[in-house]
């Protein structure tokens, strides 16, 4: 079966795209002059010219490609890939041609359950303050083979998703694993398929160092991570602080990003943290990512309105609440059902001593609600059907005060087009709150 190591290699050849999203728009972009022709499915093609159903004579068509370019969304293992391999098509990535493609000494590939695209905020950043030229790539930026992107030189750090992960068989120079959980299990189809998936990235081809936290999770899975490991202890020195970001788990991920930007630049890891402190207040922590969106006072009772909208799957919700420990929470959970177990966020919730209620959106919410009822039926669990209806709930309930929390703990998919949208719909409910404000109440949206 014919193998590429570049896009190069696709020249003349029928190349099917299978995934017209994104990430297929620019795939077919980057191949255009270079492929003989080029076979656009999708499951979905709408109205798009050119682009073909996968139901409707697109899976037919595939079959006819020497090589098949499959976007992150369809997972691995879904029976029309396997089929289209029984038929000698090759099925491998964009981003693992990019990978052969590119000088890999010059890749930091950031994955991981949570944490993920703040570490690849803060390496990209953290190279800038040593005055280096980088590029922040991937999931949070654009994909790296765009043609109109020039990644010929700097540095270029990527944010890797664990559909993303499968799909790679070469090794950039290092490799971050920031934290690992329990997290799209209808695509991967078990935890320990997306745990090893995931995880599959350090086992790439090619000689690198792998980093990763030095806790007790990792140290379980030890022999099922490639490459030279590097275990590194949480910063102690409060950086996190100083560059805006709250919560326990950022200096973890603060302390991986000084590793792996020490690693690649050669440079002692205190010189690093140096250069940092120095420019500390320039970084801007990622939206959705623990944003205060607004705050309202009353006299001396106060609300806060967090955007955690990132939070798309468990382990990041549970490091929320855990921000807000001490403080009344009421939390905005729940979306897209894919199969997860929730019970770790309902035990977060439940073991909670400040005033706590919770407000379920979509099928995931019902079953977060289900295990909270289970652990303790007092907490106050209330479905809501619009983001509106949930702002309009948590601020009347938390009388006395607190925070308002969007962590969902789950996808957006079944209401929203992405994580972004349904973070936007938050923003926009606490914003159009806002006008109500007695005239003594203060907003910093």
């Amino acid at each position: 079966m014919f193998q590429p190591t570049g896009f190069a290699d696709l020249a003349g050849r029928r190349v099917g795209i299978f995934g017209y999203g994104l990430e297929g728009r620019t795939a077919a972009a980057r191949l255009d002059g270079v492929a003989s022709s080029i076979v656009l499915v999708d499951d979905a093609p709408g109205e798009r010219p050119g682009v073909l159903g996968s139901a409707d004579g697109g899976l037919d068509a595939l079959r006819t490609c020497e090589v098949v370019l499959k976007s992150p969304g369809i997972p691995r293992r879904r029976s029309d890939v396997l089929d289209l391999e029984a038929h000698g098509v090759t099925v491998t990535s964009a981003l693992n041609l990019w990978l052969h493609d590119v000088d890999r000494a010059r890749v930091v590939a950031i994955t991981g359950t949570k944490g993920k695209s703040t570490t690849t905020a803060l390496v990209t950043f953290f190279l800038h303050c040593l005055g280096e030229e980088a590029l922040r790539l991937g999931n949070i930026g654009q994909p790296p083979y765009d043609a109109t992107i020039d990644t010929s030189r700097g540095w270029l750090v990527l944010e890797v998703s664990s559909f993303q992960c499968v799909d790679i068989d070469v090794a950039p120079a290092v490799v971050v694993v920031t934290s690992l959980g329990a997290d799209h299990l209808d695509w991967h189809g078990s935890l320990e398929q997306y745990q090893d998936d995931k995880l599959s990235l350090t086992r790439a081809r090619g000689d690198h160092r792998t980093i990763v936290p030095d806790d007790a999770t990792f140290h379980g899975l030890r022999d099922r991570l490639g490459g030279e490991l590097i275990e590194v202890g949480a910063d102690t020195t409060h950086l996190a602080t100083a560059l805006g970001l709250v919560g326990a788990h950022n200096d973890a991920n603060v302390a991986l990003a000084l590793r792996a930007t020490a690693l690649i630049t050669g440079r002692p890891v205190d010189d690093v943290a140096r250069a940092v402190w120095t420019d500390a207040s320039k970084f801007e922590p990622l939206r959705g990512r623990l944003t205060l969106v607004a705050t309202e006072s009353v006299g001396e009772t106060t609300w806060r309105y967090v955007d955690d909208g990132l939070a798309t799957s468990v382990l990041p919700a549970v490091a929320a609440l855990e921000v807000f420990a001490d403080e009344p929470v009421a939390l905005i959970a729940g979306g897209f059902d894919r199969g997860v177990d929730y019970h770790p966020l309902a035990v977060a919730v439940a073991g909670r001593a400040a005033r706590t209620l919770l407000l379920t959106m979509g099928d995931a919410g019902e079953r977060i609600a289900g295990s909270l009822a289970r652990l303790r039926p007092e907490i106050e669990r209330v479905p809501v059907v619009t983001m509106e209806g949930a702002v309009d709930d948590a601020r009347r309930r938390l009388v006395d005060g607190g925070v308002i929390l969007l962590s969902p703990g789950a996808p957006s998919f079944d209401r929203y087009a992405n994580w972004e949208e349904r973070s936007d719909d938050f923003t926009r409910a606490v914003l159009e709150r806002s006008r109500t404000w007695s005239l003594g109440g203060d907003s910093n949206p």
